[in-house]
């Protein structure tokens, strides 16, 4: 081989392509500061609490639908899918919020 490094993992070869694709496209990357990251991760935290609260709150309320109508058990699971869908949104929207250096998202 002509070059000394070795081996590459296609992830390290797909990876090294799309730096490359964002050099070319003038697409600059920012590191992120220690406040953004600890920002980011107070975030996650929050939001994974709040819809591992909402995955307890189905599965204790599905065990009190049993021999209930299909049809009222479909919509219950409808509104907390909906309700995690939302929490997940929101979240996204706050870390892109703090990504794009507004941390008092």
């Amino acid at each position: 081989m002509a070059d000394d490094t070795g081996l590459k993992s296609s992830f390290e070869l797909a990876m090294e392509r799309l730096r490359k694709k964002d050099t070319e496209e003038g697409v600059i990357a920012v590191p992120l500061t220690d406040g953004q990251k600890a920002a980011i991760a107070e975030v996650r935290n929050l939001f994974d609490s709040k819809i591992a609260e909402q995955d307890v709150l189905q599965h204790s309320a599905m065990k009190n639908l049993v021999g209930a109508d299909p049809a009222e058990v479909e919509e219950i699971g409808r509104r907390f899918r909906r309700e995690r869908e939302r929490l997940a949104a929101e979240r996204d929207t706050k870390l892109e919020l703090i990504r794009q250096g507004n941390e008092s998202a």
